[in-house]
C-alpha cells in the first residue's frame, strides 16, 4: 500500500489542487467530484471515531458496514451506524454562500442568518473570499476582531485537528481572539488549581484495581459512567466499562446520588438518593456537620495536609454567620432526610469510601462550590491518598482509572507559536455576552477582562448552535458580526447561520494516526482512510492548506509536508521515544501496511497507582501546585479578590433557579440536561437509524415523573411543549419512576429546529434543550456555564404538530 492515493500519476492532493483552481474537475463532468461514494476505498482497514474503532468494509466503492474492534470487548452501538452517518442526507455538498452576503459582503443583512438563501460556488471563490475578509477585517480592525472558535470536540486523529489547524493560520495572519476553559469542566478547572493545585477534572484517577481492592464503599455523585464511558477524547477502549463490571462483580457497597436512577444506578442495583438539583453542596455541608458533630473528622489529616479547616468549620457549624450547618438545615434544602444524611455521614467515616463525582454538579450557578465541598469534605474523612479512599473527579470519563501502558507519547500537528500582541483570550461559555457587549469588563479568575468588538468569526470544529446556552440569546448575538465562515460535515444550525459554508469531510475519508485509550494508553491506532471524501468536501489539512496558500502563508503552514508525511512523523516521533523506553515499534511503513494496531503493555506499579498517594507520604517533598502546597480548603487567593459569589471557602449558595426560588412559582420543574446515551453531544443525531431507538413521534425524549405527568394529564409518548421565559420546544413524554417528582430530563445534543427560521424566539420543533437553559457566567471566578440551572413548565401540545425538518438538507 503507498503512502498518498493517486490518480493517474498525480498525488491526491495535488489533484484536488488542480482541479479546485484550473476548472480540471469540469473536463472530467460533474460526477467525478460529486459522486455520492468513493471511485476507490480499501476494503477491511482499521479506522476509529470518538465511539470506538473498527474495521471498515467497502463494495463497490462504498463504505458499507463497520465492524467494531476484536480488542473492544465493550463496542459502541454508533460505531455499526457509522457508514450512515457519511451518508446523511444532511451532509454538506459543496462549497456554499449565503446569498445577500455574495452580494453584499460585509454589508448584508445579517438578519438572515439561518432562513437566507444559500449559492453554490466553486473551491476557488469560496477560499478567495474567506481569504479577502480574513485580510480585511484584519486590515480595518485589528486581528482582535478575529474569533477563532473551535472549542470542544471535533474529528478524532492527530493530523486534522481542526482547531490546531484554524489556529495555526490565524496565528500566521498575526493573531486572533481566542477563548479559555471549556464546557465540561469549566468551573471546576479554575476553582480546583487553587484548592489542589490541579485541574483534577482531567487527572488520572487511583486505578481501579485499587479500588475494586481496597474501597468498601464507593459513592457516586451526579454521574452515570455507563452512559459516558462510551465515547472517548481520543479512540475509547472503552475499559471503563470492563471495571464497571467489576465492580458489580465485588459486591461492594454503592450508593448513586442523583435526582435520576439513571443506567449506572440500575446496572449496579445502586442504593439510590436523589436530592433537588444544585443542592449537593448542602447536602454535603449536612454530612460535614454530623461528621463534626460526632467527632468523626480525621483531625490529624486536616493539621497535616490542609489549610484552613478552623474558618471553613466555624462556617459549618454556625460560627460565622449564625447559621449552623446540620442535617435538618440540609434536609430542607436538598429535599433528603436528616436522618439519610446523617447515616451517609457516619458510613463514609466508618469505611474506606471514594467519592466518585462527575462533572454535572459544577455546570450549575455557583459551581465552584461543588467539588471544593466535596474536596473538603474528602479530607475531613481523611482518607486522600490511600488505596480505595479519597476523591475522583473523572472515573466517568474516558476510562479514567484504567491503569496506563508503558507506551510514548504521540504528538499532533501543532497550533505554532503565536505571535507578539496576541489578543486577550475570554472564558469561553461568555461568546453570547462578547458579541452583545463589546467593551464590556468583566471580572474572571482575578482579572479584568474587556470584551473584544467581533467583526469576524471562524468556526471550525465543535458546534457553537448545540453547546452554547439559550438559543434564541445567541441568535441575537449571531447577528453582530460582519462575517462568519464555518468549516463543517452537516447542515448543523452552526452551518446555516453561517454566511459563508466550507464542506469538511468525515475522518473516514481522511488518513490519520490516534491514540488508543485516553488513560490506558494502550494503543496507537491507524486511521486509515475509507473512502475519498464524498462530493467536493476536503479534510481539515486541505482546506487549511489551501487557504494558507491562497493567503500568503503557505509553506509556513504545511512545512513541506503532505498528509501522509505528518502522520508518518508522528508515529516516527513516538518511535524514537519508544525506543528510549526500550519498547520495540516497526518503523512506519511497516505498521501502515499492517493494517493493525500497535499494543503496550501496563507494567504491574501502574496497575496500583493511587492519587495523591505521593503527596500524603511525603507531603514537603511533595508539595501540591497550591500556593500554601496543601489542600487549600480556605484560599487566600480568593479572599483576595473580594467576589460576592465566590466566598474563599466551600458554600451553599442560592442558585438563580432552583427548586426553592420563587421562581418555581411560575416555572415549577428543574430541567436537567445530561449526555446523551446514542450520540456523542450533537454528533450523530442526524443518524436517522439511531434516533429511532431513543426519539417519540420524532421528538427528543423528556423524561418527567409519574406524579408531574398526572398532575398535567400527560401520557406516556404524548408531543408536549417545554418553556420558560427563554424560549419553548416540542419533546415527546417519557414517564417514569426514576426521576424525582419535579424534575425533568430532556438530553443536551438535539438539533436546533425553528418552526419559522429567522424569527425571534421560535418554537423549536424537535427539542434542543439549549433553548432553555440559562446563559450566565457561574461567578466572577470561573465564568463558567450553567446549563443545569434552569425551571420550566410543561404542558400537553395542543394542535397540529408540525413535521421535523433539521435533519434534511436545506440545498441539494
Amino acid at each position: 500500500m503507498t503512502m498518498a492515493d493517486t490518480h493517474k500519476g498525480i498525488s491526491r492532493r495535488r489533484f484536488l489542487e488542480l482541479s479546485a483552481f484550473t476548472g480540471f474537475a469540469t473536463l472530467l463532468g460533474p460526477s467525478f467530484l460529486t459522486s455520492a461514494y468513493a471511485a476507490g476505498g480499501h476494503d477491511n482497514v482499521l479506522t476509529a471515531a470518538h465511539w470506538g474503532a473498527f474495521r471498515a468494509k467497502v463494495k463497490d466503492g462504498k463504505f458499507v458496514e463497520a465492524v467494531p474492534f476484536s480488542g473492544d470487548k465493550f463496542p459502541n452501538s454508533l460505531v455499526t451506524s457509522s457508514p450512515e452517518y457519511v451518508y446523511s442526507p444532511s451532509r454538506i455538498k459543496y462549497p456554499m454562500v449565503r446569498k445577500g452576503f455574495l452580494e453584499k459582503g460585509k454589508a448584508s443583512d445579517t438578519s438572515e442568518r439561518g432562513k437566507g438563501e444559500f449559492v453554490r460556488v466553486s473551491w476557488e471563490k469560496a477560499l478567495e473570499l474567506v481569504s479577502s475578509e480574513l485580510h480585511r477585517v484584519k486590515k480595518e480592525h485589528g486581528v482582535s476582531a478575529i474569533y477563532g472558535g473551535s472549542p470542544g470536540w471535533r474529528n478524532l486523529g492527530k493530523l486534522h485537528n481542526s482547531s490546531a489547524a484554524l489556529h495555526k493560520l490565524l496565528n500566521l495572519h498575526g493573531g486572533y481572539t481566542s477563548c479559555v476553559g471549556d464546557y465540561s469542566t469549566g468551573a471546576s478547572q479554575i476553582v480546583m488549581g487553587y484548592v489542589m493545585g490541579n485541574m483534577e477534572v482531567y487527572s488520572q484517577q487511583s486505578t481501579w484495581p485499587t479500588v475494586i481492592e481496597h474501597s468498601e464503599q464507593i459513592i457516586i455523585w451526579g454521574s452515570d459512567p455507563l452512559t459516558t464511558l462510551k465515547m472517548g477524547w481520543s479512540v475509547p477502549d472503552h475499559e471503563g466499562q470492563e471495571w464497571i463490571e467489576k465492580l458489580k462483580q465485588s459486591g461492594k457497597k454503592i450508593i448513586v446520588i442523583d435526582p435520576i436512577r439513571n443506567d449506572t444506578s440500575e446496572y449496579l442495583h445502586a442504593e439510590h438518593i436523589a436530592p433537588r438539583p444544585n443542592t449537593d453542596v448542602a447536602m454535603m455541608l449536612g454530612m460535614a456537620y454530623t461528621l463534626i458533630e460526632e467527632d468523626l473528622v480525621d483531625v490529624d489529616f486536616l493539621d497535616e495536609y490542609t489549610v484552613g479547616y478552623d474558618k471553613v468549620s466555624s462556617y459549618i457549624t454556625g460560627g460565622s454567620d449564625s447559621v449552623a450547618k446540620t442535617p435538618e438545615w440540609a434536609s430542607d434544602i436538598c429535599g433528603i432526610p436528616a436522618s439519610v444524611i446523617r447515616e451517609l455521614a457516619r458510613s463514609a467515616a466508618k469505611h474506606r469510601t471514594m467519592l466518585m463525582s462527575g462533572w454535572s454538579m459544577q455546570r450549575a450557578d455557583h459551581g465552584e462550590q461543588a467539588h471544593w465541598m466535596l474536596v473538603t469534605l474528602a479530607s475531613m474523612l481523611g482518607q486522600i491518598g490511600l488505596p480505595g479512599g479519597g476523591f475522583g473527579l473523572a472515573y466517568h470519563y474516558s476510562g479514567a482509572g484504567s491503569p496506563t501502558a508503558d507506551a510514548p507519547g504521540l504528538p499532533g500537528f501543532s497550533a505554532g507559536k503565536t505571535p507578539e500582541g496576541m489578543p486577550p483570550a475570554f472564558p469561553v461559555a461568555r461568546i453570547t455576552d462578547a458579541l452583545l457587549e463589546p467593551g464590556k469588563t468583566i471580572d474572571f479568575n482575578g482579572k479584568k477582562v474587556t470584551y473584544p468588538d467581533i467583526k469576524l468569526i471562524y468556526w471550525a470544529g465543535g458546534n457553537p448552535f448545540h453547546h452554547q446556552q439559550d438559543r434564541n440569546k445567541l441568535i441575537k448575538a449571531w447577528r453582530k458580526p460582519e462575517t462568519i465562515i464555518v468549516n463543517e460535515m452537516f447542515w448543523t444550525s452552526t452551518a446555516r447561520f453561517a454566511d459563508i459554508v466550507l464542506p469538511a469531510c468525515t475522518n473516514f475519508e481522511q488518513n490519520d494516526i490516534e491514540r488508543g485509550g485516553d488513560y490506558s494508553a494502550k494503543y496507537i491506532m491507524p486511521m486509515k482512510k475509507v473512502i475519498d471524501p464524498l462530493y467536493e468536501s476536503k479534510s481539515t489539512y486541505e482546506i487549511f492548506s489551501l487557504l494558507a496558500k491562497q493567503m500568503g502563508y503557505g509553506d509556513a503552514f504545511t512545512e513541506g509536508k503532505g498528509e501522509m508525511d505528518w502522520v508518518a512523523s508522528f508515529y516516527d516521533s513516538a518511535r524514537k521515544q519508544g525506543k528510549n523506553k526500550k519498547l520495540a515499534m516497526p518503523d512506519f511503513s511497516s505498521f501502515w501496511e499492517k493494517n493493525e494496531e500497535l499494543k503496550f503493555e501496563v507494567k504491574k506499579e501502574a496497575q496500583n497507582w493511587v492519587r495523591h498517594a505521593e503527596y500524603r507520604e511525603e507531603p514537603y517533598m511533595e508539595p501540591l501546585g497550591t500556593a500554601s502546597g496543601k489542600i487549600e480548603l480556605f484560599s487566600r487567593d480568593i479572599e483576595k479578590m473580594q467576589y460576592d459569589d465566590c466566598p474563599p471557602h466551600a458554600s451553599w449558595i442560592e442558585p438563580a433557579e432552583w427548586l426553592g426560588s420563587e421562581k418555581a412559582k411560575q416555572y415549577p420543574l428543574h430541567l436537567l440536561s445530561p449526555h446523551p446515551k446514542n450520540r456523542l453531544h450533537s454528533q450523530m443525531n442526524n443518524v436517522k437509524s439511531l434516533r429511532k431507538k431513543y426519539t417519540v413521534k420524532d421528538r427528543e425524549p423528556v423524561l418527567m415523573s409519574v406524579e408531574d405527568a398526572k398532575a398535567r394529564n400527560i401520557k406516556d409518548g404524548d408531543i408536549v411543549r417545554v418553556f420558560n421565559d427563554r424560549g419553548q420546544v416540542l419533546a415527546g413524554a417519557k414517564v417514569s419512576d426514576r426521576i424525582r417528582a419535579g424534575v425533568i430530563r430532556l438530553r443536551e445534543g438535539g438539533w436546533y429546529d425553528p418552526l419559522n427560521p429567522g424569527e425571534d424566539d421560535s418554537l423549536c420543533k424537535y427539542g434542543h434543550v439549549n433553548v432553555l437553559t440559562l446563559d450566565k457566567g457561574s461567578s466572577k471566578l470561573a465564568q463558567a456555564t450553567v446549563a443545569n440551572t434552569a425551571l420550566v413548565q410543561i404542558e400537553k401540545f395542543k394542535g397540529k404538530i408540525p413535521a421535523v425538518t433539521v435533519f434534511d438538507s436545506p440545498h441539494r
